[in-house]
């Protein structure tokens, strides 16, 4: 995999809440109708159903999102670490591109970047309304 981009933001709010409210999935943008059953997520962005297989590592402060669609598979991998009363998050998303796909391998990376770059500032928009 390749990194499509990674960023990063700093949230006035203790670890665990911040934790809390990132694996409701509720705040990304575009995002409707989330369904969280074991490791599968499911929701409805763009006026189409997906799913996503959820990992999360022991260490109680990452989870990665895995999906796939045709020949382009992704994973973002969200970090979620303490900073005193704050949180720093980061986010890293990788993404593979098969097939027919590769020839647009750097065109779909920049199209999940545009998309998907501001997934962090949207969290932290949305604990601050909590």
């Amino acid at each position: 995999m390749t990194t499509a981009f990674t960023a990063t933001e700093t949230v006035d709010r203790p670890a665990a809440e911040v934790w809390a409210h990132l694996n409701t999935w509720t705040w990304m943008p575009g995002v409707e109708d989330v369904r969280v059953r074991g490791s599968e997520l499911g929701f409805r962005a763009r006026g189409r159903e997906r799913t996503a297989r959820l990992e999360v590592p022991d260490d109680g402060r990452t989870v990665i999102v895995h999906s796939r669609q045709g020949g382009v598979t992704a994973a973002y991998t969200y970090h979620c670490v303490p900073d005193g009363d704050r949180t720093r998050l980061t986010l890293i998303a990788d993404v593979a591109v098969a097939g027919g796909f590769r020839p647009f391998a750097g065109l779909l990376r920049y199209a999940i970047r545009r998309a998907d770059g501001g997934q962090l500032a949207a969290l932290k928009r949305s604990l601050a309304a909590v």
